[in-house]
């Protein structure tokens, strides 16, 4: 199961009795402003949930798949890292793994 920004918003609406729309503006504000952090390059760190950071990747040389013999230049690039926090980790680590 996926859960969507709708979903939160409908079971947070439902658990504080709070309007749906009031409740989507804050979360929808939250989010805003993690993207913002991120994008100036801070860090965002969320006790009990996890960290969000902005790491550079190395420029490389990859490959291309339907021409096996030719090098593509991969350049370097920022991307978010999120790491899970402790309590994340220990709930997660109880799941029993999924048949693939």
């Amino acid at each position: 199961m996926t859960l969507t920004k709708r979903d939160l918003v409908i079971r947070i609406s439902n658990e504080t009795g709070l309007v749906q729309r009031e409740v989507f503006d804050v979360i929808q504000k939250m989010l805003d402003h993690i993207s913002e952090c991120l994008a100036n390059g801070d860090k965002v760190e969320l006790r009990n949930f996890g960290v969000f950071e902005v790491k550079t990747r190395k420029a490389r040389v990859g490959r291309n798949p339907k021409a096996p013999g030719t090098d593509v230049p991969i350049p370097a690039r920022s991307v978010v890292k999120f790491k899970a926090g402790k309590e994340m980790r220990t709930d997660v680590i109880k799941l029993p793994p999924k048949k693939v």
